[in-house]
């Protein structure tokens, strides 16, 4: 029967049930309460107390959330990335090109999505091309 009244106060008062405690002098009116404005008047009346919160999340916001998720590469080190893999494939083209392989439209094309980085690599730039040839 408490059980159920706490679980009544929890939803009324908007903070967990391990947070409400019972004043044990005061339980029939407790009992007999059943709507959740019932249980806002005990907490005012002082029949239910309300614990303090625990853990450290009250004591010190966390600034910085930083969890594996969260943490974006330096911009130096994408700015690296993107000059290894356009110079790889720049020259990739170059050498499909001197072949004759790629029209000059074609070239211009991909020397465009490769600024635009839509290769993550020279493996998905040759699919892709294999792709474009079918």
């Amino acid at each position: 029967m408490i059980i159920k009244k706490k679980n009544l106060a929890a939803k009324a008062l908007g903070v967990g049930k391990d947070r409400i405690k019972f004043v044990r002098l005061r339980l029939d009116e407790i009992k007999e309460a059943i709507t959740k404005q019932d249980m806002r008047d005990l907490l005012e009346s002082g029949a239910i107390i309300l614990k303090p919160v625990k853990g450290r999340r009250t004591n010190v916001k966390r600034k910085n959330k930083r969890g594996t998720g969260k943490v974006r590469k330096k911009v130096n080190k994408r700015k690296q990335n993107y000059v290894k893999i356009t110079r790889k494939l720049r020259e990739y083209i170059k050498d499909l090109k001197r072949r004759g392989s790629l029209t000059p439209d074609e070239v211009k094309q991909l020397r465009i999505q490769i600024r635009n980085k839509n290769f993550k690599s020279k493996s998905n730039f040759k699919m892709h091309i294999e792709g474009m040839k079918k």
